[in-house]
């Protein structure tokens, strides 16, 4: 699962903490490494309460998309839109700046025009809203498909529903509460009635404040593992190279945003749950309760991928995941993962629909995503308790500027 047991929500930092005063957070994406702390730790030292939590922003307006570097959040929906046949550039536009409208609103937990009064009384919550284009709005409007948008390849063992797959729209809300992400949900479909209907969606969830004890806790994922140890950090070297799309990138509207990767993942977690805690461990390559790797050490301790037991056998193994996903066997591949568990209920076979909703974020899906998961899926012994049941890809431009709309560059060079 490209980085399941590697896979951090902000680039390595854990959640923002503010008090009363500091809402604003407008430094929160540009410094999100240097301005964050764990969050069950510095929750209790602060004393902060459910309302400071609840009433926690972070800006819609800057250089790149909130949600990309975004501090962990305790839910996630995600929803694909297709607009309809006949909407044309000039309406496209309208619902663009009708959605930034409204994500500026809720983010800073004002209502949007016509609300329905569902989150009332809820603050913000840390809610982000991130838009993208897929290859088919961009056809529909007639206007160049970037390379990094070419479909992804299908890889062994793969089970994709294509009526859970692709999208003209992508949008990424992520909050602290789920009536404050189901709302933002419901007010981008009813304001998007007549332009854009949704084609799907859905929902997962991950740490909530003050439930993860220790300082700097990582949480984990449906298999019991730390989830997000080796992922890269905002100020790693060669970070923003790997993530954004440079500022001679191909098309310009596209300088300054990333590829975003949307998969989701099945884990087979009765198959799983049948190995031994040790086997369980060698798969992954880091232990199951520090989430430390094998190789010695820590959890954020750097993979000694050179390491020998007593015995001459390597400390992690050929095919343990997290030897396959890193940047050393990929060429260099870096990608930006997120994640939220999903659990759906029972398959009809009684095994449990349950795993990752998985988001890589990369400047080329080709060198990033792609390329990991082309390792993966062949060697990674990881990859026989998983299957990948939905895709999609879309191009998130960079952000807004106030008095700007979402994609404004894509649609002033039409």
């Amino acid at each position: 699962m490209t980085g399941s047991a590697d896979r951090h929500g902000n680039g390595g930092a854990d959640r923002t903490v503010s008090r009363r005063g500091l809402l604003a957070m407008s430094s929160l994406v540009g410094a999100a490494a240097a301005a964050t702390v764990g969050a069950g730790a510095a929750t209790a030292a602060a004393g902060e309460s459910a309302r400071d939590r609840g009433e926690r922003r972070i800006p819609f307006d800057g250089a790149r998309q909130a949600g990309i570097l975004a501090p962990y959040a305790a839910h996630g929906w995600f929803a694909a839109f297709d607009v309809e046949p006949g909407l044309r550039a000039a309406g496209l536009t309208s619902l663009l700046r009708t959605w930034t409208d409204a994500a500026r609103r809720l983010t800073a937990g004002r209502p949007a025009p016509g609300d329905d009064a569902m989150a009332t009384g809820y603050g913000p919550a840390s809610l982000t809203v991130t838009v993208g284009f897929g290859a088919s709005l961009l056809r529909h409007l007639g206007a160049p498909v970037p390379a990094a948008l070419a479909p992804l390849p299908s890889f062994p063992r793969d089970e994709i529903d294509q009526a859970r797959s692709g999208g003209d729209l992508g949008v990424l809300f992520t909050a602290d509460d789920a009536i404050v992400v189901a709302h933002a949900l419901r007010t981008f479909t009813r304001l998007a009635r007549g332009a854009a209907h949704v084609r799907w969606q859905m929902s997962g969830f991950s740490t909530s404040d003050g439930v993860v004890t220790g300082r700097d806790a990582t949480p984990r994922n449906l298999m019991g593992q730390l989830d997000g140890s080796g992922n890269p950090r905002p100020g790693d070297a060669g970070f923003d190279q790997k993530i954004f799309v440079g500022p001679s990138g191909d098309p310009a509207w596209m300088r300054g945003g990333s590829y975003l990767v949307f998969r989701r993942i099945r884990m087979l977690l009765d198959e799983w749950d049948a190995l031994t805690r040790s086997r369980q461990e060698q798969i992954v390559g880091r232990r199951k309760d520090t989430g430390a790797p094998l190789s010695g050490g820590t959890e954020f301790t750097p993979l000694d991928l050179g390491r020998q037991n007593a015995d001459g056998s390597l400390a992690i193994g050929a095919s343990a995941h997290v030897r396959q996903a890193a940047p050393e066997s990929n060429d260099g591949a870096v990608i930006l993962r997120k994640g939220f568990s999903y659990f759906d209920g029972v398959l009809p076979d009684g095994s449990p629909d349950a795993g990752l909703l998985f988001l890589a974020f990369q400047a080329d899906p080709a060198a990033g995503f792609t390329r990991i998961q082309q390792r993966l899926s062949l060697a990674d012994d990881l990859s026989r308790f998983i299957r990948h049941t939905s895709s999609a890809l879309f191009a998130v431009p960079r952000g807004c500027r106030p008095g700007r709309h979402l994609g404004q560059d894509l649609m002033e060079s039409l």
